[in-house]
């Protein structure tokens, strides 16, 4: 995989002076006001899927075991996170996270750090149907599971595999196990789900799952994202309103990436997340975490911050501490999709985590 310009501070190395401008406080802070709380946790670039919006149909050069990190390696970092930063939100990612050996273990010592951080999964919800119980025995409090179709032959071209009815079993078991709110991510794929907005809310409504619309976004393997084949924030709610009546929501957002709708006077919701045409960049609350051990300030950022070499050099946590507070502070204005310099990064979502 290609290397994206990276930052470190070797433990014991000269370090820059702190900026005079940084307010003297733990928490991860920028320059513009926002307090990231929310991590975001990658444990593996490896998926079961290739998506045809994420990753080309022979799959990726996936990392080597020796590159990820450690459980113990991620779970110090994790309670660093936690226990000195401010972070009251973990969520695990991939690639794939039901990919990861000893996801459960993982999760139940996420569950045991005090102050208790709320815990959550994005999946494909292929294996789900398995170990539902098991993560919900683990801590495990809520989950989102992608889903773009629910016709087998739409999954079968959009996912170039035919696992649609293990996703629906693996949501059936999620709602069994306490598993809720469940969420639906969904992205609509012009000229090949673009139709199904309706049929699609009309699932999640008849289930109980709330169900999130996002714009595709240029974070594929292949690079081959075109802003005019885009279903748009706007397109999505219009062809929503061709069956239900969608009003506002007017509780905060707060740090929420999705723009929320009443569904007939609710209570059923539905969120729409227009990361490119409607950007929330000045709301943001995350910061990530690579499988690599990597830490980026942006889903889009271009420069990251090594912090498993300065594990694996023996840096104590107050120097990780101070690397994951500099990379934070230097957090861009917005993500810069719509800047006629926009460099995507070449990191792709699936070695980012979502």
């Amino acid at each position: 995989m290609p290397q994206l310009s990276s930052t470190l501070g070797h433990h014991g190395a000269h370090e820059a002076a702190p900026d005079p401008a940084r307010p003297n406080t733990p928490a991860l802070v920028d320059r513009f006001g926002r307090v990231a709380t929310d991590l975001r946790i990658s444990l593996t670039d490896r998926c079961n899927l290739r998506c045809m919006y994420c990753m080309p149909a022979e799959g990726m050069k996936w990392m080597q075991a020796a590159q990820l990190l450690s459980d113990d390696e991620l779970l110090r970092l994790i309670t660093i996170a936690v226990t000195r930063l401010g972070v009251r939100e973990l969520r695990f990612t991939g690639g794939e996270p039901l990919l990861r050996r000893g996801l459960e273990d993982i999760v139940a010592a996420s569950a045991r750090l005090v102050p208790r951080p709320s815990i959550s999964l994005t999946t494909n919800g292929i294996g789900l149907e398995r170990r539902a119980i098991a993560l919900a025995g683990a801590g495990l409090d809520r989950l989102n599971v992608s889903l773009d179709t629910l016709h087998r032959d739409r999954f079968t071209s959009i996912t170039r595999r035919d696992r649609l009815s293990d996703v629906l079993a693996g949501l059936e078991a999620a709602g069994a196990a306490g598993l809720s709110p469940i969420k639906i991510n969904s992205v609509l794929v012009r000229g090949i789900n673009s139709d199904e907005a309706v049929a699609l809310l009309r699932f999640a409504l008849g289930k109980g799952y709330q169900l999130r619309f996002i714009e595709q976004m240029p974070l594929d393997a292949q690079r081959a994202w075109d802003r005019n084949e885009m279903v748009t924030a706007e397109e999505i709610v219009s062809s929503l309103r061709t069956a239900f009546a969608l009003e506002p929501d007017t509780r905060d957002r707060g740090a929420s990436p999705a723009e929320s709708w009443l569904v007939d006077g609710g209570p059923g919701r539905v969120g729409v997340i227009g990361t490119v045409t409607r950007p929330f960049c000045i709301g943001c609350d995350r910061t990530r975490l690579t499988g690599d051990g990597q830490i980026r300030s942006c889903l889009f950022a271009t420069t990251e911050t090594d912090l498993r070499a300065l594990l694996r050099c023996g840096a104590d946590d107050d120097t990780i501490v101070r690397a994951w507070q500099d990379t934070m502070w230097a957090k861009a204005a917005g993500h810069g999709i719509n800047d006629p310099g926009f460099f995507q990064s070449r990191r792709p979502m699936s070695a980012i985590g979502g």
